[in-house]
């Protein structure tokens, strides 16, 4: 489906792996980091001619940050570890930054951001949503964002019966917060128990045009 809408950038917020309960035995962490292999192979034939970039989310980086991280880039699902890429077109630039993930991670906004020249359209990459209270201090343009995976279940008029910490105020979705854009997407999968209910998996398709003015 993503291929079919024929973009020109991939672009992944993180949790390529599901981490089950009793994380801190050592085997457990490493055999589930593992599983970001089997994943890679599954994303290898997205295609966008301008690339396909990553960021990790608070599975991935509570397994194995380097593991997934090697395995993602053997793949050329490059990770954006607190930094930016330049995307050039007609003389023009994007960036694309990412940064590591919040939650338990060493996620660094500043240093994901650093270098960028000032006035340049900036996109942001980072696993959970509500870092959003923080990215509306800097000269960023929109934020792409997971986690939430929309609640898995919502129920009319009360809405999820659950959400995880930092997913909780922008859980999908689109958001105006001033001058940031922020889009939450429900994601594909679940975690814990496998149950989706009116909260169906999304592949979301953005188009960016210049601002006027």
């Amino acid at each position: 489906m993503a291929n079919q809408l024929r973009p020109d950038l991939m672009l992944l917020t993180g949790d390529f792996v599901n981490l089950e309960p009793f994380p801190d035995l050592l085997d457990i962490r490493r055999s589930t980091a593992l599983d970001a292999d089997p994943c890679a192979q599954l994303l290898t034939p997205l295609h966008a001619p301008a690339g396909r970039f990553c960021v990790l989310g608070n599975h991935d980086v509570s397994c194995d940050t380097r593991l997934v991280t090697e395995i993602l880039n053997f793949y050329e699902l490059p990770v954006l570890d607190n930094r930016a890429v330049a995307i050039e077109r007609s003389g023009a630039r994007l960036w694309i930054a990412g940064m590591d993930d919040y939650l338990n991670g060493d996620g660094d906004l500043e240093t994901a951001l650093h270098g960028i020249p000032a006035g340049e359209p900036v996109v942001l990459l980072v696993h959970e949503p509500d870092v959003a209270k923080h990215t509306i201090h800097y000269p960023v343009d929109l934020q792409l964002s997971g986690h939430s995976h929309g609640g898995q279940v919502w129920l009319p008029g009360f809405g999820p019966l659950w959400l995880p910490s930092l997913a909780q105020k922008y859980p999908r979705g689109l958001y105006h917060l001033d001058a940031l854009t922020l889009y939450t997407n429900v994601g594909l999968a679940t975690i814990r128990v496998p149950i989706r209910l009116n909260c169906p998996p999304e592949v979301t398709h953005f188009t960016l045009r210049t601002k006027k003015g």
